[in-house]
Order: structure tokens, then sequence, then C-alpha cells
């Protein structure tokens, strides 16, 4: 249906049922998005708008010049979307985030610490 292996469809699809979101709740529309591609882009409509009406969230997605593969790709980053408001800081987007945040901090501590010792 989108252009995607079937594991990510079904996973996809098992993400959405585990937050309560319904293709009936979505509503989706096609527009022309701009970018690299000449002629081809003023004609087709590949862009992906997706407003899930319950929450009101909104996302856009024009990263590939295919329609099937962007409605894909919008759909994941809504549930995204919607999974970072309903769990907050327990998301996986978020606790990936503060992963790396932490990693950063650990990195800066280390190289202060051999300026240091240095200079």
């Amino acid at each position: 249906m989108f252009g995607v292996r079937p594991e990510k469809l079904r996973e996809l699809r098992e993400r959405m049922e585990a937050l309560g979101i319904r293709e009936e709740d979505i509503l989706e529309r096609f527009i022309r998005s701009g970018g690299p591609g000449g002629q081809k882009v003023n004609k087709a409509s590949t862009c992906v708008y997706l407003k899930h009406l319950p929450t009101g969230i909104e996302v856009k997605c024009r990263e590939s010049r295919s329609q099937p593969l962007n409605r894909f790709l919008a759909r994941r980053y809504l549930t995204e979307k919607i999974e970072q408001k309903l769990l907050g800081s327990r998301s996986p987007a978020e606790r990936l985030r503060e992963k790396i945040r932490k990693q950063k901090l650990k990195r800066r501590k280390r190289t202060r610490r051999k300026r240091l010792t240095e200079g």
C-alpha cells in the first residue's frame, strides 16, 4: 500500500493501534511539494499533509518524490508526535534525546578535565 516492506507497515499499524490512532480520525491531503525534481514536482502532488482530528496535531511530509512513501513517513511522524504528547518524557523519542544529551555532557566534562591537566 505505501511502497514499504510489510514488516514496517505492520509495525506502524501496531504502534497506531496501541496509541488508539484510527485511520478514520486522520484527515489526509496531498499538496504539491517544492525542491529538486524539475517539471515533475510542479505536476505531481507528492507532499502529504495529515491532521489527527481528536488531538489537532498536524504533520507535513515531503521527504521523497514518491507519494506512497511520503504517506507512510507522515503516518510515522504523526504517531511519534502523538506518542510524545501522550507519554511525555517516557516516550522512546524523548528517552533517546535524553540519552544523547547525557553522552554529550560526559564528553564535555572529559574534555574540560583534559584541558585542565594539560594547561
